[in-house]
């Protein structure tokens, strides 16, 4: 058991940013296992967005172009905000390299026109 983190992407535009169902076409382009403070700036710009349930599990949140820059910025800055959960784990700074590539490849699936987007499972 434990915090596993996915983006995926859909060739479909969701109906809203938050806590819409996987898209039968999503993809997996990026997985974490037990990296809290990505959750926690993931967790972070659900509720920016409009995000309801009360446990930030198994619900989606879409990324935009601007959401990736910014979490490149907080990435590179050490800006993660210090998470912790039940079986979450700890980050600890060794994730920059994994992040970034991330960052890359979000970016060329935006531009090719897909939606980006964040699930996890805990």
């Amino acid at each position: 058991m434990g915090l596993d983190m996915y983006a995926l992407t859909t060739n479909q535009t969701p109906p809203q940013p938050v806590d819409f169902s996987e898209p039968d076409d999503a993809r997996q382009i990026h997985y974490w296992r037990k990296h809290p403070n990505l959750h926690g700036w993931m967790e972070r710009l659900y509720r920016e967005k409009g995000g309801k349930e009360d446990t930030f599990n198994c619900v989606s949140v879409a990324l935009s172009a601007d959401d990736i820059h910014q979490l490149e910025i907080d990435i590179e800055a050490g800006n993660l905000p210090p998470t912790s959960g039940f079986f979450f784990g700890a980050s600890d700074g060794d994730e920059t390299k994994d992040d970034l590539a991330f960052v890359a490849k979000a970016r060329s699936a935006i531009g090719e026109g897909k939606t980006v987007f964040y699930s996890s499972w805990w």
